[in-house]
């Protein structure tokens, strides 16, 4: 006798259902600029570091001050890709999203990759912001929560991944415990 063994595939309803916990739980507006603004702080104090120490060693018009700045420029951009696009890509959030509580997804629920987080972060909010912030702001009219990064990416940022937002209901304690 042999068995066929069946692949489990996900019934088209679970698969919507799932699909509207997503929408259901996306991340609010005032929340996401939060995150990214924790983002971008966190690059401008590496920077000003940075202009802070070239400053002490004699400003631009010295070797040593104009290479401090450089380096910190570097550094600054080193951070920014791992945070932005390797962070973003294998974890699902960057430390703005981290302290904020939210994550990146594809639409399928998946985390998003690094290709597709290097699309959002490098060319979707460089278009945003080319637009006059508009891209940022579909978000808060958006019926899905998605902005034009995460319409471009096919991505959606969310609270937290298919779980409620409320915490569960404590159980009684038993009298004479």
């Amino acid at each position: 006798m042999t068995a066929k063994v069946q692949t489990a595939r996900l019934p088209s309803d679970v698969v919507s259902r799932r699909a509207e916990a997503r929408v259901r739980f996306r991340a609010p507006f005032a929340l996401r600029c939060g995150a990214l603004l924790i983002d971008y702080i966190l690059l401008a104090l590496i920077l000003t570091f940075s202009i802070m120490v070239a400053r002490l060693m004699g400003g631009g018009a010295r070797m040593a001050g104009g290479t401090a700045e450089k380096i910190g420029g570097f550094i600054t951009l080193i951070v920014a890709v791992l945070n932005l696009v390797v962070l973003a890509g294998l974890t699902g959030k960057t430390v703005g999203k981290w302290t904020t509580g939210l994550r990146i997804e594809r639409t399928d629920g998946h985390l998003p990759g690094i290709v597709r987080a290097g699309l959002r972060h490098l060319i979707g909010y460089p278009l945003s912001l080319l637009l006059f912030g508009l891209g940022f702001l579909i978000v808060a009219v958006s019926p899905t929560g998605r902005a034009l990064h995460d319409l471009i990416a096919g991505t959606i940022v969310v609270r937290r991944s298919g779980g409620p937002l409320v915490a569960p209901a404590r159980k009684p304690r038993p009298q004479g415990a």
